[in-house]
């Protein structure tokens, strides 16, 4: 039980060692595609005058604040959106969205196994300045295609349909003018647009299309309420660029907005930029919350001082055993982001993490017979594997972090 997070690089790029371990200790992080991809891309950037660090050494730096206890990769949101159009369902109640993992069963357990991400494995060779060649390449393409990206043009599309500063003179309206338009999305045409602008591959839209007439061409916040969402953003983000709302002269404009599409699978967004700042706030639910990057920095910032003032003998077992919840007593800005989305937390009964109770070897050997379990046949599934007892996720974890044990010192 952890608020899930969903982070950009910019708040990041703002901790150190020890506030990046507690922000992964205290949260499950939703690992955001267009994370991995940003990062990537700081390989070819040019290097700074004067700059102490290189290209390489910034994206080590990244590894090493990587979360690595409690992460999960989501799917990629145009792959989430194929497969809703096609009729696979995609929830939108804040949680992560997996892919990948097999269905395995051992004498006492049941569930889903999920292996180490392709993601999770690159910024593990990152902290040690090991990069692929296909990485550098994929690296220079995408600064080459956001150094190309004109967003006047964009702009310019919709202000040739009446869209400009005097018909939509603030964000709020320009949501309103993507959900109408959205909302009536129950024609090919429209339906062809929409698919076009969220860069669904050509070979499914035959499908999709035959699926949409089967069902007498609902709306499409009917039919696919994810993509819907998706390209509401979209629009929203289209209109502020032809209204002025948004500068159209920052290309990575295009880049920040795109994690808004990632909403959905969170219950925090925390950032450190503007346009974020500015933005989310539209499209976040009831039950979320917005908290910008400074602000969550000196919460962990203080978190960090007051754990350091524990002696060593209790730091050595491992950050679980000492603080396996936020603080209860004091008033500390962390607890009070989980009393926001864990109202009962602070009555939750105390659970022993030192070790005392815990067999480690024992505990070790099920978790390593579980994972390297065979994958189920079909037939051979009794479980609902969207709705399975255990999710294991394999990940590699450094003993230490900082100044901190991510697990005992003697394990």
């Amino acid at each position: 039980m952890k608020p899930i997070v969903l982070f950009d690089k910019s708040f990041l790029h703002k901790l150190n060692p020890d506030e990046s371990f507690w922000f992964d200790h205290f949260f499950r992080t939703n690992i955001c595609p267009l994370f991995y991809v940003e990062t990537l891309a700081d390989l070819k950037k040019s290097l700074k005058e004067g700059s102490r660090s290189t290209p390489e050494q910034e994206v080590g730096n990244y590894g090493n604040k990587f979360p690595e206890m409690n992460s999960c990769p989501n799917v990629h949101h145009v792959t989430a959106c194929t497969g809703e159009l096609l009729g696979h369902p995609v929830p939108m109640t804040g949680q992560i969205l997996l892919a990948g993992g097999r269905p395995v069963k051992t004498e006492d357990k049941s569930g889903i196994v999920f292996e180490k991400s392709p993601e999770a494995e690159a910024f593990n060779r990152w902290q040690k300045g090991e990069f692929l060649e296909i990485e550098r390449l994929y690296a220079q393409e995408w600064r080459e295609m956001l150094a190309n990206l004109n967003l006047k043009e964009v702009a310019s599309r919709f202000r040739k349909l009446g869209i400009d500063g005097k018909s939509c003179n603030t964000l709020e309206q320009a949501k309103s003018i993507a959900i109408e338009i959205v909302s009536s999305t129950d024609k090919p045409d429209s339906m062809y647009l929409a698919l076009s602008s969220l860069n669904i591959h050509p070979q499914c839209h035959q499908e999709i299309f035959h699926r949409w007439s089967n069902m007498n061409y609902p709306p499409l916040t009917r039919y696919a309420p994810y993509t819907a969402y998706v390209y509401t953003v979209e629009l929203f983000f289209q209109i502020a660029l032809a209204a002025n709302l948004i500068p159209s002269e920052r290309p990575s404009n295009r880049v920040d907005i795109s994690y808004l599409f990632y909403l959905p699978f969170t219950k925090i967004f925390v950032s450190n930029d503007k346009l974020h700042r500015k933005c989310a706030p539209l499209f976040i639910r009831k039950n979320q919350q917005f908290i910008w990057g400074e602000d969550l920095k000196n919460g962990l910032k203080n978190i960090n001082d007051y754990y350091l003032e524990y002696p060593d003998e209790q730091k050595e077992k491992g950050a679980m055993s000492f603080a396996p919840y936020p603080p209860k007593e004091g008033s500390f800005y962390i607890s009070e982001i989980w009393d926001k989305h864990f109202p009962d937390w602070r009555k939750e009964k105390e659970i022993d993490f030192s070790g005392k109770n815990i067999k480690h070897d024992k505990l070790a050997e099920n978790l390593r017979q579980f994972a390297d379990a065979p994958t189920l046949s079909p037939d051979k599934m009794d479980f609902d594997a969207s709705n399975a007892d255990n999710l294991l996720v394999k990940r590699s974890v450094r003993k230490k972090k900082g100044s901190w044990y991510q697990i005992p010192k003697n394990l």
